[in-house]
């Protein structure tokens, strides 16, 4: 009945028309309200990092919307809000309007703008919460044709270990390779370390080394250096200010402090993604020691370097990995905003227009998923179906 008074309707030329869509408009409306046609839902969602550059960090996210009605639609001022935050630190927001969905399953693609200046200030707050991280993007959709939203939350846990294996009371030599010195000057039987009182500016590491000295005299340790580098990225280097006297067969606990410095963790990070997520960290370092003619001797500590491979899985195992192709839906504008205020705005051929003008490939941001299969409780737009979400 419905069709034939369009039909009828669409006889009578431009102002049929509209009157045609008003009234296909109204029956949408009432058939969501009144349960006769589905309401979208959230089928998925996939998240992966795209082009890194020295300043930002792209996320690219495709939204996976069941449209169980027999039409496509496009839902009004249908708009979806994100952001992006690291343990509560916000990293990148955005906006998405006008969107369209298909009949059945619609991939929406969205893409967000990530400071990676931000990047410090997350790591403050990694290492302060014992090397783990929450990652969540909160999105909200909302339709003004229903005149409803929804919350469509996504959470992944991120876990490390940076320095634990620096715990060791495996004994390892130290030798001079110095002429008319017997080796090993100094054996280093057991190393421990912790994280200091990490600051905004700076991460401390607390270093222990219980260090032997087989010889018959003492021996003066006067300096030890360190140079700490990841993805040989250098993030931290010094000496300590203390000298440490060894008595002769005798062991000392030699203590010193090595520091991170946080400002090079930006430059750390483009490393790390570009090098799919991993990153290997090293310590070296070196002594130098007052034999007992005076002489001063710089020695390496070649045994004593630290070398950790640090793999994450940021998005790894979302619930609709691989959606990440073509956009098959009716892609709107978004609206992207770095929390430093700096803007973009993707355009309907799926390019993006920063704030310089500059315009590049790609589509826009972001949905979500959960990681504890909830579900909506509004039966409204976009209810998120249960799924199980690895993290």
């Amino acid at each position: 009945m419905v069709l034939e008074k369009l039909k009828a309707t669409l006889s009578t030329g431009k102002r049929g028309l509209v009157l045609a869509v008003l009234l296909l408009v109204a029956v949408l409306a009432a058939g969501f309200l009144t349960g006769v046609l589905g309401a979208p839902k959230v089928a998925g969602v996939d998240n992966e990092f795209g082009n890194v550059s020295a300043e930002t960090t792209e996320i690219e996210t495709a939204l996976v919307v069941n449209n169980p009605n027999p039409v496509g639609i496009r839902l009004g001022k249908t708009s979806v809000n994100y952001t992006v935050e690291m343990n509560g630190v916000a990293l990148a927001r955005g906006n998405e309007t006008g969107l369209g969905l298909e009949k059945g399953n619609t991939t929406l693609r969205f893409g967000t703008a990530m400071n990676n200046e931000k990047i410090p200030a997350w790591w403050v707050t990694h290492i302060r919460n014992d090397e783990e991280t929450t990652l969540k993007i909160h999105s909200t959709v909302r339709s003004s044709l229903l005149g409803r939203s929804v919350n469509v939350p996504y959470q992944q846990p991120v876990e490390t270990d940076i320095i634990g294996q620096f715990n060791s009371t495996e004994t390892r030599p130290v030798n001079a390779n110095a002429t008319l010195v017997s080796d090993p000057v100094l054996y280093v039987n057991e190393t421990s370390a912790n994280w200091g009182n990490v600051t905004e500016s700076e991460t401390p590491i607390r270093m222990q080394m219980q260090v032997y000295n087989p010889k018959s005299v003492p021996y003066t340790v006067t300096e030890i250096g360190y140079r700490v580098t990841m993805n040989d990225v250098p993030v931290g280097e010094g000496t300590t200010k203390r000298p440490y006297a060894i008595p002769p067969e005798s062991a000392k606990t030699v203590k010193m402090k090595t520091r991170i410095q946080n400002e090079k963790l930006d430059e750390w990070w483009v490393s790390h993604l570009r090098n799919d997520q991993v990153t290997d960290l090293k310590i070296t370092f070196y002594a130098r020691i007052e034999l007992p003619s005076g002489q001063t001797i710089r020695v390496p500590l070649r045994n004593l370097t630290y070398e950790k491979h640090i793999e994450t899985n940021i998005f790894g195992n979302d619930s609709a990995e691989g959606a990440l192709g073509p956009s098959t839906g009716t892609n709107g504008t978004t609206t992207v905003t770095t929390t430093d205020g700096e803007g973009a705005t993707t355009n309907g051929d799926g390019t993006t227009t920063g704030g310089d003008g500059a315009t590049t490939a790609g589509g826009e941001t972001t949905g979500a998923s959960t990681t504890d299969g909830g579900t909506t409780t509004d039966d409204g737009l976009l209810a998120l179906e249960p799924t199980d979400v690895a993290s």
